[in-house]
């Protein structure tokens, strides 16, 4: 999510100017070779108008993550048009931003599993930890931190993904943060080939540096306007001047008074929500409506809010360091698991430079470009739907 132009905190020397802040929001046919398509622009997806009483999930829940010495009551959503044990999984996974929400992706869940094909689809939409209507205790938040709740979620026998009922407490649930690998590699195969994975922004590329250390063995994974970069790292660098100035920074939003002030003033802030929706996150300032800014103001205002979102813009949640280490991720996928990028043409700048980074990269499977900016699967739902279905019948129709 972006924040306003200039940063300001109690001590001069962590000032940070920019004049144009355009940070990341964040974020059986196997393809031999990459697929780049270009998305029809025919149709006007912006005027799409999308019926809320059908978006209400089939089921809401909690499900308690065990981390270290915290149990953390994680939200999740399921969409299924039918309770049939043989639905295929597909896990939704939002964008990673101080407003991130499962409600970003309520749209394109509800039309998947309505639509009639060879496979039935069950639609599992989860809230980070510390963002969304997720808890947000005061943890040390990271990339490792982040990506070890993506596996226990996924894995954990009591989990809405893989669960087994009251066996559940038996196995992953209560180790912490050390996970065996041995436990690990036996979990992921209870999961292997029945799970699908769509992720945004830089949920997409934690899930594949999830799957590249073995740890996840999905089937396929969509990746839509992926990014790995924090707002100020891809901004202002991360020489070590500026990765003092990040951690001083992280402290004062950290911080018990001072902090929430900052917050408030940098993050928890209608017309700054709207201005930063209008301006980059969504590539219609249109489509931009008062519902959207009044839900996305309300997670502000939770409890524990500012922890995550501190970490998130000074780029400790970014999966790796580099653009070299990026398209690393991607290429550990060829011949292994089918990945689609959605690129949008109207990312930020530096944003859509990655983006096209991966444009025939290795690993890439297939490369299409849509409309958006840096949340399409919910400013385009129809759009994103229409892709990432035929992703799944071209990779799942000829299958048993």
């Amino acid at each position: 999510m972006a924040f306003s132009a200039i940063f300001y905190t109690s001590s001069p020397s962590l000032t940070l100017h920019c004049k144009t802040h355009r940070p990341i929001f964040s974020h059986a046919a196997y393809f031999s070779k990459s697929l780049i398509v270009k998305a029809s622009s025919t149709l006007d997806y912006s005027k799409v108008s999308v019926d809320e009483k059908a978006l209400a999930p089939t089921k809401t829940n909690n499900w308690q993550w065990k981390f270290k010495d915290n149990t953390i009551n994680i939200y999740y959503e399921e969409h299924e048009k039918y309770n049939n044990d043989s639905s295929k999984n597909i896990l939704m996974v939002p964008t990673i931003s101080d407003v991130s929400t499962v409600e970003e992706w309520r749209s394109v869940a509800r039309d998947i599993v309505q639509r009639v094909g060879k496979f039935n689809w069950r639609a599992t939409i989860v809230d980070w930890p510390g963002l969304g209507y997720s808890d947000r205790p005061k943890l040390e938040y990271n990339a490792d931190v982040m990506e070890k709740f993506l596996v226990d979620f996924i894995n954990a026998p009591d989990g809405p993904i893989n669960g087994l009922g009251e066996y559940g407490n038996l196995c992953l649930l209560g180790l912490g943060c050390s996970v065996s690998h041995t436990l690990v590699s036996a979990q992921v195969s209870n999961t292997e080939n029945d799970l699908v994975v769509f992720g945004g922004g830089h949920a997409a590329t934690l899930t594949i540096r999830a799957a590249k250390q073995g740890f996840l063995k999905p089937q396929a994974i969509a990746a839509i306007a992926p990014t790995w970069a924090g707002p100020l790292p891809i901004v202002f660098g991360r020489d070590s001047s500026m990765e003092t100035r990040y951690g001083l920074l992280r402290g004062t939003l950290r911080a018990p008074a001072v902090g929430w002030m900052m917050y408030n003033m940098l993050v928890s802030n209608e017309k700054a929500i709207e201005s930063q929706y209008k301006s980059h996150v969504y590539a219609n300032p249109e489509n931009v409506t008062p519902d959207i800014i009044e839900t996305r103001y309300a997670l502000t205002k939770r409890k524990g809010a500012r922890y995550a979102p501190a970490a998130f813009l000074t780029g400790l949640l970014d999966p790796v360091q580099s653009r070299e280490e990026f398209l690393d991720l991607f290429a550990a996928m060829e011949g292994k698991i089918p990945v689609a990028v959605l690129s949008t043409e109207g990312s930020p700048k530096r944003s859509k430079a990655e983006m096209e980074a991966l444009r025939g990269a290795k690993g890439v499977s297939k490369f299409i470009e849509i409309p958006g900016a840096l949340l399409p699967q919910e400013e385009y739902p129809i759009k994103v739907v229409e892709e990432l279905y035929r992703f799944l019948q071209e990779n799942f129709n000829s299958r048993a």
